[in-house]
């Protein structure tokens, strides 16, 4: 910690330029430098091992006369000018990055929670702020006909702009919302690459979390990563602007696209978000020649309606081309709902035959045990086999069926890579 704010910190003196405004925290933070009474939601600048044990009503004079018992947390807090906004009237702001388009009065927070109006200035607080990185199987985003067999090396930050009930990841998505930012420490693009590098990974995978609210941190890694022949991959909700995805795309080679449902009113209900927006997200991806593959997590209950998934396979044919993968995956209780059970497998049969029905080549199973396969649209032969995230045999050439000469849709080759 720098000496002037250790001292400023000791002597309960520390100024309004040495702290920045963060989301759903107000707290009185302790440390081995001593204490100071903090006005709401405000942390200081630089790292600091914060003890969150005394929250909650602030006065206008700034002190805090609540307090509540919570985490340790370490706060690396980092600002950056968002991108995608326009400045109105009365120093509010409107973010074009989501589908929300949020208009964010001053001092607030957009839905996401991590993009702040500070003095009519929208500012991201995760830039640099990865909260997880490690090496997966591209397999698992999943994108089975992107580079098989290849490494990706997966980053997000904290955030979301959805809050869907079954939410897979809900320590790290939804952490804006519950206790704010979480510890991690400041990782530069430039770093991110390198890491990839390092860990011998074709692709850069912003996953986890939603990719559109950390934008800013994930476009210019991307820039970084494609000058250096790594791939970007988007796994995502979909709920982001045509403004968003224009300005990725010449950097985005693949993207895999949570389908949630296709009922407007699921899509409220269960995720605070809607349908339409996705809709047009996949259709621009496709048109834009990003390489692009469907998930649905199959809920009972909620998205198992046959009526209700024959009307999505019919838009995945028709609007997105019927060599378009649709990955079915089973849900297992999370979150908020732990009491509905587990998808039956004879719904994910039926699922599967829907899909095939509406003339969809590729269709997968996921979240189940067994090996899965890609098979030629035009001889019926088995090319690629897996077992969970492992391929067991590959017979493309040059992305083609060695036996009949059926082109199969995909990205196959690391030359393909790159705009």
């Amino acid at each position: 910690m720098p000496g002037s704010l250790q001292s400023k910190l000791l002597n309960n003196k520390i100024a309004e330029s040495d702290f920045i405004v963060m989301p759903e925290v107000g707290i009185e933070p302790t440390s081995p430098y001593g204490h100071a009474s903090l006005s709401r939601a405000r942390l200081p600048v630089p790292p600091l091992w914060l003890e969150c044990e005394k929250y909650n009503q602030v006065g206008g004079d700034g002190q805090v006369t609540g307090y509540q018992r919570g985490p340790r947390i370490l706060y690396t807090i980092s600002m950056h000018e968002a991108r995608l906004y326009e400045k109105l009237p009365d120093g509010k702001v409107h973010c074009h990055l989501c589908g929300h388009r949020c208009i964010i009065p001053l001092g607030e927070f957009g839905v996401c929670q991590v993009r702040e109006n500070r003095d009519g200035t929208l500012v991201t607080l995760v830039y640099g702020c990865a909260i997880s990185q490690q090496v997966d199987p591209v397999e698992k985003k999943p994108l089975y006909h992107f580079l098989p067999g290849s490494l990706a090396f997966s980053v997000a930050t904290v955030g979301c702009n959805m809050q869907c009930q079954w939410c897979q990841n809900w320590q790290i998505a939804q952490a804006s919302r519950t206790h704010g930012l979480m510890e991690t420490r400041h990782t530069s693009p430039e770093e991110l690459v390198a890491n990839a590098r390092a860990n011998r990974s074709h692709s850069i995978a912003y996953t986890y979390t939603e990719p559109t609210i950390f934008f800013e941190y994930a476009y210019d890694t991307a820039r970084l990563a494609h000058a250096a022949g790594i791939a970007n991959l988007y796994i995502t909700n979909g709920y982001m602007t045509g403004e968003m995805l224009d300005l990725i795309h010449p950097y985005l080679d693949a993207a895999n696209v949570d389908l949630k449902s296709f009922r407007q009113r699921t899509y409220t209900r269960y995720t605070g978000a809607g349908l339409q927006p996705v809709l047009d997200s996949l259709k621009k991806i496709k048109d834009l020649g990003i390489w692009l593959e469907v998930t649905t997590l199959i809920v009972p209950g909620v998205n198992d309606d046959p009526a209700e998934l024959t009307d999505m396979a019919a838009f995945i044919a028709g609007e997105l081309g019927t060599d378009t993968p649709w990955h079915l995956s089973r849900f297992f209780p999370h979150y908020h709902m732990p009491d509905t059970p587990p998808t039956p497998p004879s719904i994910l049969r039926t699922a599967f035959e829907i899909g095939k029905r509406a003339g969809l080549q590729y269709v997968y199973l996921g979240n189940v045990a067994g090996e899965t396969h890609t098979d030629c649209p035009g001889c019926g032969q088995t090319l690629i086999r897996r077992s969970g995230y492992t391929i067991l045999t590959n017979r493309l050439a040059n992305g083609c069926c060695p036996a009949c000469g059926q082109a199969v849709s995909g990205v196959w080759e690391f030359s393909l890579i790159g705009k």
